[in-house]
């Protein structure tokens, strides 16, 4: 074990397998999972503690120790390639199998996305520490030696249990086209800075990220801001290249979107929040695309050229994420969303549009609501996530579906 895993508190994670992939489990001494379980995954440390639930045979197993970190696809070939995220791992001593899984996991109140830790960690270990008094001569001795090396692990939460005394939920990828994030980050480290002027939500970051890379791709910000992707991209192990034209912070590389320093179809994924007009002071540099009003033509046409640069460095088939929200000054409305993505549809495809609460507005107040009331105008409630991909040249497969419509009889 590295030393800086030493010095980290052992975690417990727990597994899912079915009678199908139960076998290859324990035949590789190999854990795995989809890409939706993956942020948990690639948290897990060598050492950690892990267990397997059995969802057919409502089965619990333990107690195995990770002897590798979390990662994608070392064994490429286990399970046909179903189950990418992956950690290897070893028995401590000899497997215990406990019925009532799904009971046993209610009582301690444990939760896929949500590691064990400390003493309800300990008390779970306990379940796996047989009566010496129920067993005979020969099962005496493979219970003495698991119970001495789980009485090993133990000692170590022990000593570590001072360093955390709390984990937060690891986050599970978004499901629907509504997203409304109550924070700014997520984990127990800020991403970004949550007093920069418009700051980036870090799970919107996270969610594209992990829906659309895999851990070890490269992802790019040309307009990054205070840094919030380049602090998800590092947390979630992913490469990250970081521009704005006026850096915050010394990570962050000195440029301007309209040109982007990296080769043809190098990329894969791109995040933007750009200005939304004028109505924010960034910085003083002049060539800022956000003094320029977003009821200008000028303002898209400067945004459309870091379209372009976002086109040519993404690789074919890759994703842009584009976050931006439409304008409402002195009486006038500007449809700045969907002004942005027509002009991306002259690159890209589509792949969705998803609606972004806003949180944190210095207009969310009693006396701006007040307001928006009695003078009958609105305030901005949501953003615009425009998620596009640039084509990948191949010809569209054309689909059969068969659509049921459903037909309700009038009264």
């Amino acid at each position: 074990m590295s030393s800086s895993n030493e010095d980290k508190p052992i975690r417990g994670f727990v597994f899912a397998c079915t009678r199908k992939t139960e076998k290859e489990c324990f035949e590789r001494l190999l854990f795995g999972t989809e890409k939706a379980y993956g942020p948990i995954v690639i948290r897990i440390r060598k050492g950690d503690i892990l267990f397997l639930n059995n969802l057919d045979t409502d089965t619990l197993y333990g107690v195995f120790k990770a002897v590798s970190d979390g990662g994608v696809n070392i064994e490429p070939d286990a399970w046909d390639g179903k189950y990418p995220y992956q950690v290897k791992v070893e028995i401590l001593g000899e497997k215990i199998a406990l019925k009532n899984a799904k009971r046993i996991l209610g009582k301690f109140r444990i939760k896929r996305n949500t590691p064990l830790f400390g003493k309800k960690l300990l008390d779970f270990l306990d379940l796996f520490v047989p009566n010496p008094t129920l067993l005979n001569t020969t099962s005496q001795i493979f219970a003495d030696e698991r119970n001495r090396l789980i009485l090993e692990q133990k000692e170590k939460i022990k000593k570590a249990i001072d360093k955390v005394d709390i984990e937060d939920e690891i986050p599970l990828i978004e499901s629907t086209t509504f997203w409304d994030f109550p924070k700014q980050s997520y984990g127990l480290t800020p991403k970004g800075d949550n007093k920069y002027p418009g700051v980036t939500p870090a799970l919107i970051i996270f969610n594209l990220i992990w829906r659309y890379t895999d851990p070890g791709d490269l992802v790019v910000d040309p307009m990054a801001g205070s840094g919030t992707t380049l602090d998800v991209c590092r947390e979630e192990k992913r490469r990250c290249i970081c521009y704005d034209i006026a850096p915050t912070r010394p990570e962050i590389i000195q440029n301007d979107a309209r040109k982007i320093p990296l080769e043809d179809n190098s990329v894969d994924m791109v995040f933007i929040d750009s200005p939304y007009g004028d109505n924010i002071r960034y910085n003083d540099h002049p060539d800022d695309i956000g003094k320029i009003s977003s009821e200008t033509a000028q303002f898209y046409d400067e945004l459309e050229k870091v379209m372009q640069e976002a086109h040519r460095i993404l690789k074919e088939g890759k994703v842009l994420g584009w976050l931006i929200g439409d304008q409402w000054v002195k009486g006038k409305f500007t449809p700045v969303g969907f002004k942005i993505y027509n002009r991306l549809c002259k690159y890209f495809e589509p792949v969705d549009i998803i609606c972004v609460a806003r949180r944190g507005q210095s207009s969310h107040t009693g006396l701006w609501h007040n307001r928006a009331r009695r003078f009958n105008f609105y305030l901005r409630g949501f953003k615009y996530l425009l998620i596009m991909r640039k084509p990948d040249g191949k010809p569209q497969k054309v689909r059969r579906r068969e659509i049921k419509w459903k037909h309700y009889p009038r009264k």
